[in-house]
C-alpha cells in the first residue's frame, strides 16, 4: 500500500480503509474485512475527506489513486 503524505495526518487505521477503497470496496465490505463496525468505517472515511480536502468518496478515491 502506498504511503500517504505525512502532512495529511492520516492514521494507520485510515490508511487501511483507504487501501480497501482503492480496491473498490463499499463501507460495509470494508467493515467486514477489517472486522469493524460500519459506523467506524464511515468515521474513517469522513476523517479522510476532511484531511484531504475532498468533498466526496469519488474525489477521495481519485486523490488516493494519484498518490501511488
Amino acid at each position: 500500500m502506498a504511503q500517504l503524505p505525512s502532512c495529511a495526518g492520516v492514521t494507520p487505521a485510515e490508511e487501511k480503509v483507504l487501501g480497501h477503497l482503492r480496491r473498490g470496496l463499499s463501507n460495509k465490505a470494508i467493515a467486514a474485512v477489517l472486522v469493524l463496525s460500519h459506523r467506524t468505517v464511515e468515521s474513517h472515511v469522513s476523517h479522510l475527506l476532511a484531511k484531504t480536502g475532498c468533498s466526496n468518496r469519488s474525489q477521495l478515491l481519485l486523490w488516493a489513486l494519484g498518490e501511488r
